[in-house]
């Protein structure tokens, strides 16, 4: 039986250097470790602060499925907890404890270089798959797979090793496969149909069961050669019994994680605090741990445990976040550039009510899904932005060349003398500069849908760049692009004494069949409700009329349009 990584890991651990302690608000010194928010790789119990991988699956479910010889995915978002899942399924049936198994996971990304060149792909893959199991107390391996290559082709070699592998141990063997969608072209094609192939030898002649994780679904492995031809329509591995979906954190989750900080540290957040670390990233487990090693460690402030983490200290973690541009948020913004991708993010954000396309058409929900596995969009019906978070990456990313022209328009807009922002004159000033300017700067954008959104959102960006708060909701369905702008009167005031400024974006095009009149009546039921429910007191709504033919206005607030109620007002602007 191979022996539990857990041996292994208590090795190297107790080979170590000294590390430091933790150091809680009393000054007084823990003898351990001292643990901390894990951003980068699988998840160490001893090093990181951290929810048991298999808490937030169905154990019993895994192991039926293997227990019955099942073949199955595991798929999820980058940086989910996937690696860090399957490395304690392996752990627990080498343990014993499920059932007389051996165990070995095997991360196939190092075959990804290879692309299209099978012979080279297979030899990373069986190379990685054989120090996988030398690490777990296996060498047998080692003395197999380079002859096995050699004399039955790449092929065939997985296939071969795999069975004369378990031939040699009646120990029902279980392979992870971990990240199989970094494969591409005819290494991908070749991986997938060796293991479909040994799927009907199993269990004396093959792996009882095979785990495929990573980021896509196998509905979507649609194999393309390097130069974009497609090799395989379809699935090539249809044994597989079940795709299985690793959430993100529940809210108790994510609440649990950080208070281990707090018992281990002493220092507190405070329930505000608790609550917007939850809401701005719905559970998404490396936001959570990037956000609160922002706001715990990398924060100077933040650093003194006798000091409560408060909802501000999260904010201003949240934009050094997204302004460092880190790989996993990187990632998601070089997605933006697919054209799949492109049909799905792009009506959310041009406020349409519907896709650009039927949504029964079956290309736009295969669009739908991918996007969805990638973490872009929220699991569930409806198709909204996942979190907060990416809900304000994805218009900064798509506007940030916009921005870096823009700062070198001159403001026409300031404060007043009593700190206020004056979001009249800035709206004004907007008005003169679309109407002036929208064909030239609009025909910059690739999501050209979304024009009008993203010029606005890129001139209003100088609010977060004086120091403000911008805080975005969009969503197919709704209509409307609606924006809190949020601006403190004096340095220093809490967040929750700042101005809060509504503003709405409509725009009406060639396609719809709603009136101007319409379209502002709507629109300003709709900005009052939002204003009461985020406690604003001043609302614009801003309609862009793009039909063939309509006069674009330089700005001005549309006579009548406007409306008080319960001592708040909306202004109306027409563009």
């Amino acid at each position: 039986m191979l022996r539990s990584a857990r041996h292994l890991r208590a090795r190297l651990r107790d080979a170590s250097p000294e590390r430091p302690l933790t150091q809680p608000a009393g000054g007084k010194c823990h003898n351990r470790p001292m643990r901390f928010f894990n951003t980068e790789g699988p998840v160490r119990p001893d090093n990181h602060y951290a929810i048991p991988p298999l808490d937030r699956m169905d154990v019993d479910e895994l192991l039926d499925l293997i227990r019955t010889k099942r073949y199955f995915v595991l798929h999820a978002p980058r940086q989910t907890g996937k690696t860090s899942a399957l490395i304690a399924l392996r752990d627990l049936l080498n343990s014993g404890e499920a059932g007389h198994f051996r165990c070995v996971d095997v991360n196939v990304e190092v075959g990804q270089v290879a692309r299209d060149d099978v012979a080279e792909g297979l030899r990373a893959i069986l190379s990685s798959l054989a120090m996988s199991a030398e690490l777990l107390g296996d060498d047998s391996l080692e003395g197999i797979w380079p002859d096995t290559l050699a004399r039955a082709g790449a092929n065939n070699a997985l296939r071969q090793v795999l069975a004369r592998w378990c031939v040699a141990n009646p120990v029902p063997l279980v392979l992870l496969v971990d990240e199989i969608d970094s494969l591409v072209g005819d290494t991908l094609l070749s991986v997938l149909r060796q293991l479909r192939a040994g799927y009907q030898q199993r269990p004396e002649g093959f792996p009882q069961s095979v785990v495929l994780c990573g980021v896509r679904d196998i509905r979507d492995y649609r194999i393309r050669s390097s130069t974009g031809e497609v090799i395989a329509g379809g699935s090539p591995f249809n044994v597989a019994a079940k795709s299985l979906r690793m959430g993100d954190f529940t809210e108790a989750e994510t609440r649990a994680l950080m208070a281990q900080h707090t018992e281990e540290t002493g220092q507190r957040f405070s329930s505000s605090a608790l609550d917007s670390v939850w809401t701005q990233t719905r559970g998404q487990p490396w936001l959570v741990n990037a956000l609160c090693a922002g706001t715990c460690f990398d924060n100077k402030a933040g650093r003194d445990r006798s000091r409560t983490i408060e909802v501000d200290d999260v904010y201003a973690a949240r934009e050094e976040l997204i302004l460092s541009r880190r790989t996993h948020l990187d990632q998601l913004a070089h997605k933006l550039e697919e054209a799949r991708v492109r049909r799905v993010i792009e009506p959310l954000l041009s406020d349409a009510e519907e896709p650009g396309c039927e949504v029964s058409d079956i290309g736009f929900q295969r669009d739908v899904d991918y996007v969805r596995d990638l973490g872009l969009i929220a699991p569930g019906r409806g198709i909204r932005m996942a979190n907060p978070i990416y809900a304000e990456v994805v218009p900064r990313e798509l506007t940030a060349a916009a921005q870096e022209r823009l700062a070198n328009v001159q403001a026409t807009w300031n404060v007043d003398g009593d700190g206020r922002l004056d979001m009249t004159k800035l709206l004004r000033a907007f008005g003169t500069f679309f109407g002036e300017h929208a064909e030239h700067w609009m025909g910059r954008f690739d999501y050209r849908e979304a024009g009008p959104q993203l010029l606005l959102q890129s001139y209003l960006q100088r609010v977060v760049n004086g120091g403000g708060r911008i805080e975005r909701e969009y969503g197919l369905g709704r209509g409307a692009t609606d924006l809190l702008v949020l601006w403190p009167r004096e340095s220093g005031q809490p967040s929750d004494l700042w101005e809060r400024f509504v503003v709405e974006c409509k725009v009406l095009r060639d396609t719809d069949r709603k009136s101007l009149a319409w379209t502002i009546e709507r629109g300003v039921e709709q900005t009052l409700g939002y204003m009461g429910q985020c406690g604003a007191e001043e609302g614009h709504l801003v309609v862009f009329d793009r039909r063939t033919g309509k006069r674009r206005r330089g700005g001005g607030e549309a006579g009548g349009g406007g409306r008080r109620q319960d001592g708040r007002k909306v202004a109306v602007w027409k563009l």
